[in-house]
């Protein structure tokens, strides 16, 4: 599917700055909206929203269909009285540019506790209607994921496999027992939810009505110890037991000698084929309900995927696996129709990816900082792209443009100057403007790199399992150049509007703490 030519940013919402520890859907998520205005830009990409699992990772989540409760806001839980500003304080000591994860989950999981309780006390009739009517439709996942946290809860952690027998697997008696045990604790989790799904929906609105889309973000595989995977062992590779048997990874490449064992169960193809697909279609339904655009992550697993056994240690020791190819989209097509879907095909990319991608007319990637490491057929460079596609001057899993350049080699430096004709002397706007007045229909860059920012604003480190997703920004870095020259830019190369390239000063009076 093609999209109209236009920019955005990719930020993740925790990334905002926030009071409390994070960026939340408050009115600091407004506020980033009528930057991005003020900016021209016309895409919010975000990761995933679901609810974080090992080291607070967004592609490891506890479910692929809730939210995450730390992105709640609490000045919409003050103004409808389920909280008390003097029940914020003390506020955990955090460093600007970090958050704290040991000090914040539990700070704020207090906190929708209190509301929670306040809620289910004062049960007004109109926030109780349409609470009840959250809950039931979305029934199909909310019952299962609810009990799931409230079972993980009680056993305080543990991999779900190792939880005792009939709670593991799922036996009737056991399960009616534990949803009349954990009444109070599953109704905590239904609260969490509505609360997510109504603030995210507001945010979202505020966005569309400024004429703002938000991409969202759909990991293909899911973790193990998850409400999916619990609820549904027969679609996954597992033992008796419910351990996984093999699990979802990348060969060896130029970046590790060992390849990346992500340690995800992998799907069981055959069956969901048997079932038309049709967790995937609900899949894709939910997503559509949050996002306007969806990245899915890790495309090339769709056409084949590397399966390494359970017991290996790293992911040598692999094979490739056909996946469901055209039978899945074909399939999710007929029942949604055709989807704004962005196909995050990089690595190891096959001609049968290639075929799946386009097939489908989904926009591949291309990413700034893979251009320079070779020579002028290096198919990332900018003369090579078609116009269905999304640049990026770097993602999540990248460094900063500006930490990137530091680490380059003097050939790769040297190859920039001269492909950006010596640029500005400022490699971030370089490359913004590069991927900018490409052909390609949609240009994305991390709000890193439009601050300039080194490796301190880096998000992710592939393959370092802890310290990563931590960063956000202050409003005190951002000033009035950063929205105006993305403006000028935007406008220069057809990505918004041309009416003005001079705008009026930024909204200082508007700045949130820090």
């Amino acid at each position: 599917m093609r999209f109209p030519r236009s920019s955005g940013i990719l930020l993740h919402p925790t990334s905002l700055p926030g009071t409390y520890g994070c960026g939340d859907f408050g009115s600091v998520s407004h506020h980033f909206i009528d930057w991005l205005v003020v900016a021209g830009q016309k895409l919010w990409q975000v990761l995933p929203l679901e609810p974080t699992g090992y080291a607070n990772s967004p592609y490891m989540a506890l479910s692929a269909f809730a939210g995450n409760p730390l992105l709640i806001g609490f000045e919409d839980l003050i103004s409808r009285g389920h909280l008390r500003h003097e029940e914020l304080l003390p506020v955990p000591p955090s460093a600007p540019d970090r958050i704290d994860y040991d000090a914040l989950i539990p700070y704020r999981m207090e906190r929708l506790r209190l509301a929670s309780d306040r809620f289910y006390a004062k049960e007004t009739d109109g926030e109780l209607a349409q609470f009840e009517s959250f809950c039931k439709m979305h029934s199909a996942w909310l019952d299962d994921f609810s009990l799931f946290k409230a079972l993980d809860d009680h056993f305080r952690g543990k991999v779900w496999s190792q939880w005792e027998r009939g709670y593991a697997l799922r036996k009737s008696e056991a399960l009616k027992r534990a949803r009349q045990r954990l009444d109070k604790e599953i109704r905590f989790w239904n609260f969490t939810q509505w609360e997510f799904f109504r603030q995210w929906s507001r945010v979202k609105k505020y966005a569309n009505d400024r004429g703002i889309k938000i991409v969202g973000d759909i990991p293909i595989f899911v973790a193990h110890h998850s409400a999916d995977v619990w609820s549904h062992p027969d679609l996954f590779y597992l033992d008796a037991d419910g351990n996984s048997t093999v699990v979802a990874g990348v060969p060896p490449d130029y970046f590790s000698e060992t390849g990346q064992r992500w340690g995800n169960p992998l799907y069981r193809w055959d069956k969901m084929e048997e079932k038309k697909y049709q967790w995937w279609i609900d899949r894709f339904k939910r997503t559509f309900l949050l996002v306007d655009i969806a990245r899915i992550d890790h495309f090339r697993g769709f056409a084949a995927y590397w399966e390494i056994p359970a017991t290996e240690k790293t992911a040598v020791k692999g094979r490739w696996v056909e996946g469901p190819k055209e039978k899945l989209f074909r399939a999710v097509q007929r029942k949604l129709g055709k989807l704004p879907i962005i196909a995050e095909d990089l690595g190891v990319i096959t001609p049968d990816v290639i075929k799946l991608r386009d097939e489908f007319e989904f926009p591949g990637m291309k990413v700034l900082q893979f251009a320079f490491a070779g020579g002028p057929e290096n198919g990332f460079l900018p003369h090579h792209y078609e116009h269905n596609c999304v640049v990026y001057t770097g993602t999540h899993d990248n460094d900063t443009t500006k930490g990137w350049f530091e680490k380059a080699t003097d050939r790769e430096k040297e190859f920039v100057r001269r492909y950006c004709c010596n640029g500005t002397g400022q490699i971030h706007w370089d490359l913004i403007r590069l991927a900018s007045r490409s052909v390609a229909d949609v240009a994305i860059f991390p709000f890193q790199d439009v601050l300039g920012l080194g490796s301190e604003g880096r998000m992710n480190f592939p393959g370092k399992a802890l310290g990563n997703w931590e960063w956000r920004f202050s409003w005190n870095q951002v000033g009035p150049e950063h929205a105006e020259k993305m403006y000028e830019i935007s406008a220069l190369y057809g990505r918004t509007s041309p009416e003005r390239l001079h705008l009026p000063p930024y909204p200082t009076d508007r700045r949130l703490p820090s």
